[in-house]
């Protein structure tokens, strides 16, 4: 445990960000899922996900580089179902 006033208030903010980080993730991971088991309204589900990943990109929670690679995964496999 730090002894010091400065470390002590960094761990405050670490486990602020992991909880807003996991929440992101995780609600990522549940639009990925809910998009790729029921196929109705997938336009309105891939527009969702596309803006949650957008946003945590933007926050920091994932690299851009990754959200992108995860939206052009999501709209090949959008495309693929709709042939």
């Amino acid at each position: 445990m730090p002894q010091h006033k400065s470390p002590i208030k960094r761990m405050g903010t670490d486990k602020k960000r992991q909880a807003r980080n996991n929440y992101v993730k995780r609600t990522i991971k549940t639009l990925t899922k809910e998009l790729q088991q029921h196929p109705e309204n997938r336009e309105a589900k891939l527009n969702e996900l596309y803006s949650q990943l957008d946003k945590a990109a933007k926050k920091g929670v994932i690299h851009k580089r990754t959200a992108s690679r995860r939206k052009a995964r999501l709209a090949a496999f959008v495309n693929k179902q709709e042939n």
